[in-house]
């Protein structure tokens, strides 16, 4: 047993020591006061004790018989306990000529009384108790199908008319309910973004492949021999290889994230620059489909903390998202917040906004949200998931809101070292 435990068992029995003293202390006030001869103060207070002593065992032994009953029927030996001490005190009070027959009569019709109202007192309590202790028993049978953790159970338990540790008790299963409800429904979502991510990784692994099979066995056999197709052969096989990569990169970063091994070597960067970096990368992207991009505007950029290659593909991911939701003749902007109190990069798109539900799934793994959005891209819809996951390693925050013609993606920084 360590030094901790024992001084915490120790502690436990301080009540009852504070007790006995107390009562040895009031027996030599009364002692003193009451002018009884010192060997008959004695022998009344060695009977007394003795007394109390039989009685303490007796309820004892009483309540080892009855330690599964219920607890009103504990209360009442308890009860009865003090009152069959004193009882007993007064016979031999009495048989010592201590006190007078009328006398003991009297008390004997007093103890009858007190301990009638002692018992009475006793009953209700173990039933206030009992009703207690039931309803902790219904809310600890529940805690696993969410009615523990609901609002009106919550409500109804602190309304509960309980001492104190059983409505702490009850308070405690109430939380681990709410706690448990939590971890379920996170659970279950975690589940449903996984069966979702495998069934959008195996269908988007299956297209292409299936395609470059083809396109393979076709060459191999010589089906098609013309300059012309087999240069269209070479390069459509090249795009899908290169969308495979993709995914494949995203899977790879996004186990990482979701495992914690995910290692940043931050530097300050200027976000100006990190965003004109990433405009120029995507500008023949944007160019395909005749959409204009537009970078950030000339303002003093702030200088943020960060790992540059990653925070790079937050934006690569953002922007790919926007020109692909951006439709022919669309407009994509990015530009920064130059608050240094709070700092952030943002990414504006075309698509005519988003309605609320999706906004609220939008980073989740391998949702894509309204089919006419989004097409087969070979991405399994893990671009945004994979955008979130590295701006929260960074200690930011990414949001989207609908703003304008389309949508805003929103990264925002911690406090920045100061301008560039």
């Amino acid at each position: 047993m360590t030094a901790r435990a024992l001084g915490t068992r120790l502690w436990s029995w301080w009540p009852p020591a504070a007790v006995t003293l107390a009562g040895a202390g009031a027996t030599v006030v009364a002692v003193s006061a009451s002018g009884i001869a010192a060997h008959d103060a004695v022998r009344l207070v060695g009977e007394a004790t003795a007394a109390a002593a039989l009685a303490g065992v007796a309820a004892w032994v009483v309540l080892l018989g009855l330690r599964r009953a219920a607890i009103a029927a504990q209360l009442g030996v308890a009860t009865l306990a003090p009152v069959v001490a004193v009882g007993l005190a007064v016979w031999w009070a009495s048989s010592n000529m201590f006190i007078k027959s009328r006398d003991v009569s009297v008390l004997t019709v007093v103890l009858v009384v007190s301990g009638t109202a002692g018992l009475v007192a006793a009953l209700l309590l173990g039933r206030r108790v009992a009703k207690a202790s039931r309803r902790i028993e219904v809310l600890a049978r529940h805690i696993g199908d969410g009615a523990a953790g609901s609002s009106g159970a919550v409500a109804d338990a602190r309304g509960m008319r309980a001492p104190g540790e059983l409505a702490a008790l009850a308070a405690e299963v109430q939380a681990t309910a709410s706690r448990l409800t939590a971890a379920r429904a996170e659970s279950e979502a975690l589940d449903r973004s996984r069966r979702e991510l495998v069934a959008w990784v195996s269908h988007d692994l299956r297209t292409p492949l299936a395609g470059l099979r083809a396109m393979a066995e076709a060459l191999a056999d010589g089906v098609v021999e013309d300059e012309a197709t087999v240069d269209r052969y070479h390069r459509v096989m090249r795009q899908e290889s290169e969308r495979l990569a993709g995914l494949v990169d995203d899977l790879f970063e996004l186990s990482r994230i979701q495992s914690g091994v995910l290692d940043l070597q931050v530097q300050p960067v200027a976000l100006d620059e990190l965003l004109t970096e990433a405009t120029a990368g995507a500008a023949i992207a944007a160019s395909g489909k005749g959409v204009s991009l537009r970078g950030p505007a000339g303002l003093h950029a702030p200088v943020i903390s960060l790992a540059t290659g990653e925070m790079s593909r937050v934006v690569h991911n953002l922007l790919d998202n926007a020109i692909r939701h951006t439709p022919p003749g669309g407009v994509v902007e990015v530009g920064f917040g130059p608050d240094l109190a709070r700092p952030s990069l943002w990414v504006q798109d075309g698509c005519g906004g988003i309605p609320a539900e999706v906004a609220a799934r939008v980073f989740e793994p391998a949702y894509r949200g309204d089919e006419a959005r989004t097409p087969g891209d070979g991405r399994a819809g893990l671009g945004l998931a994979v955008a979130k996951g590295l701006v929260e390693a960074h200690g930011a925050d990414i949001a989207v809101a609908n703003r304008g013609a389309g949508c805003r993606f929103t990264v925002t920084f911690p406090p920045a070292a100061g301008p560039g």
